[in-house]
């Protein structure tokens, strides 16, 4: 059966709220998360300038040269252990700059 659009974006929503709520409770990496929201800003039928998505484009842009998610199997065990602090580093500013964003996500979409 195929979906109409307000269900696809409806789904997709429904993913935004699994993703921001795995973030904020530590279930799914920060980052891995910020990286999807990103790409699903497109897809859940809001504006492209959403304040709340674009936070996350923002995170996107600024972490996507450290080994993140499943690009980690292609990065050797020494180059992920160098970058590991970083990648630390990077979270702790992720959520500086988006954890109000990851909230509202939730409060939006979670219906």
């Amino acid at each position: 059966m195929k979906m109409s659009h307000e269900e696809y974006i409806q789904k997709q929503r429904e993913r935004a709220v699994e993703l921001a709520s795995g973030m904020l409770d530590g279930s799914i990496h920060y980052l891995e998360g910020a990286i999807e929201l990103s790409a699903l800003r497109f897809e859940v039928g809001l504006p492209e300038d959403d304040k709340d998505f674009l936070a996350f484009a923002g995170v996107s842009s600024e972490t996507d040269h450290l080994p993140i998610g499943s690009a980690r199997q292609y990065w050797s065990q020494k180059a992920l252990e160098k970058h590991e602090p970083e990648i630390q580093q990077s979270i702790k500013w992720a959520k500086e700059v988006s954890l109000s964003e990851c909230k509202s996500i939730v409060a939006r979409f979670n219906a």
